[in-house]
C-alpha cells in the first residue's frame, strides 16, 4: 500500500506529465478530461492508487487533478 503523500505526489507529477502527453496547452487545462486520466492511471500506474482515505481514492485523485489543472470552482 503507498502512502497517501507519495502517492499525491506522483498522481500530481502524472497530471503535467498527462497533460503535456495529449498536448494539452496551459491555457486549455480547464477543458481537461479527468475520466481520460484516471483511466490512464487505473491502466497504468494502479499502484499509487492503492493508499488509505477518508474521503475516497477516486476523489482524492480527483481533487489533485483539478488542483493541478487548474479546474477548482469549476465544478
Amino acid at each position: 500500500m503507498t502512502k497517501k503523500s507519495d502517492a499525491e505526489t506522483a498522481v500530481r507529477q502524472m497530471c503535467k506529465e498527462w497533460a503535456k502527453e495529449h498536448g494539452i496547452a496551459s491555457k486549455d487545462l480547464a477543458t481537461a478530461s479527468f475520466v481520460e486520466f484516471w483511466q490512464r492511471a487505473q491502466s497504468n500506474y494502479s499502484s499509487y492508487l492503492n493508499f488509505r482515505t477518508t474521503t475516497g481514492v477516486r476523489y482524492d485523485v480527483e481533487t489533485w487533478f483539478e488542483d493541478e489543472m487548474g479546474q477548482r470552482g469549476f465544478n
